[in-house]
């Protein structure tokens, strides 16, 4: 039977909106891969994504487009489903989802029998949430710069089972890790059972010393849930450095994965307390599968992950991180000495990520964004929070300076 890769190196898109693209592939990214020649290698990297000449995109936290060779092998896996409908559906598509979830594994850090391929990070994190066995009474803490979906599934869980959530404030720029800590350690009582983490906010970008939190919430023993859509792919690291209990995060995010593949990582010893969120008498209690029923869903989706973990591999998790506050950092000289420019985020690169925020003097954050989308043709969203006003900034490796010069231009003559 044909491969996966084999059917990709011969598939054929005619007929696609693409398809008279320049495609790459990665070897020819690998062939500038030298120390004298970095900026050729990131020319390269650029090459690599279509982007509309319309605006810039500095809007990336949202979801990251797919590199063209991942795109290319998205629509070829679709057309060969299409044409074994039933067949591939009924002999194939749970071998080959376990080959990249093996993939997927090796990536994170983790073994295959703690990771399901999920949708995003909130059918991940959700699943955790709403199936963890709480008590009437026991406490959540988390804080107010999660992410909504998970505080709000928290909040059905506290109206369904009568559980508590504790909100804590969160500092934006804190002076030390201990800080950061000491906020959540002090809002723990005997009842406190689990802490949502966000791993890297997704409004400001601020970086959570997680593996503390997570060593001071188990000396009391309190699990510890990690939102890391952002950090994932973006940071480098593997899962086990955290030291959380579980982790979701959205592929399509900062792996570049087609749009809907997220995934949920449950320590091994953990799964047997969680519920799964569909209905699965199928596999046992304490079996990492019993979360992967959500009936029929695209397979060439969870291929594609595939050809982004290649992509991703072949720039390197380091040198990406790298790359990504570089860029972060050549826009925040930019503007850090012009009038009314207030920053959102901490400063430094320990706890920095691509994504920065920003607030200008006289401008609320939509007036802002939209001036910068109507008067420079840069896009980038506004952030309405009540601890977080500001407009978010997201370069992605794709950016150039060239269009960081302008933005920087943009924020001068506002």
């Amino acid at each position: 039977m044909t491969s996966r890769r084999a059917f990709i190196q011969k598939a054929t898109i005619a007929g696609s909106s693409i398809a008279a693209l320049n495609f790459w592939n990665i070897s020819e990214l690998k062939a500038v891969d030298h120390p004298s020649s970095q900026e050729d290698f990131w020319y390269q990297v650029r090459k690599s994504f279509y982007q509309s000449p319309q605006f810039i995109n500095l809007e990336n936290g949202y979801f990251s487009p797919q590199p063209l060779e991942t795109l290319r092998a998205f629509q070829g896996y679709q057309k060969m489903v299409n044409e074994q409908p039933s067949f591939y559906m009924r002999t194939r598509q749970y071998e080959e989802r376990f080959l990249v979830k093996k993939q997927l594994a090796e990536l994170a850090g983790v073994s295959v029998d703690e990771l399901v391929i999920t949708r995003n990070t909130t059918e991940s994190l959700d699943t955790v949430i709403l199936g963890l066995k709480l008590e009437k009474g026991d406490e959540a803490i988390m804080t107010d710069q999660d992410y909504l979906s998970m505080v709000e599934a928290f909040r059905q869980k506290a109206k369904r089972e009568g559980t508590v959530n504790k909100m804590i404030t969160l500092p934006k720029w804190p002076k030390s890790d201990e800080e950061v800590v000491k906020a959540y350690e002090n809002a723990i009582t005997k009842k406190t059972k689990v802490i949502l983490v966000t791993h890297l906010i997704n409004i400001t970008g601020q970086v959570l010393p997680v593996r503390k939190i997570c060593d001071m919430a188990h000396s009391y023993g309190v699990e510890v849930i990690c939102d890391s859509a952002h950090a994932f792919a973006q940071l480098d690291f593997k899962i086990p450095d955290l030291g959380c209990d579980y982790l979701g995060t959205s592929l399509h995010k900062w792996l570049c994965t087609p749009i809907g593949a997220g995934l949920l990582y449950v320590k091994k010893e953990k799964i047997h307390r969680v519920w799964p969120l569909f209905g699965d008498d199928s596999f046992a209690e304490d079996d990492i599968q019993k979360f992967e029923h959500i009936g029929t869903h695209p397979p060439y989706t969870n291929l594609a992950i595939s050809n982004a973990i290649d992509f991703h591999l072949t720039i390197g998790a380091q040198r990406k991180e790298k790359r990504l506050k570089e860029l972060r950092n050549y826009w925040i000289d930019g503007v850090k000495d012009i009038k009314g420019v207030t920053f959102n985020m901490p400063l430094e690169d320990s706890r920095a990520s691509a994504i920065g925020n920003i607030s200008k003097e006289g401008y609320e954050p939509k007036d802002l964004a939209t001036y910068f989308y109507e008067k420079h043709r840069i896009f980038t969203v506004s952030i309405f929070r009540e601890n977080v006003k500001g407009v978010r900034v997201t370069p992605h490796l794709y950016t150039s300076f060239r269009e960081l010069d302008q933005f920087i231009d943009a924020v001068k003559k506002a």
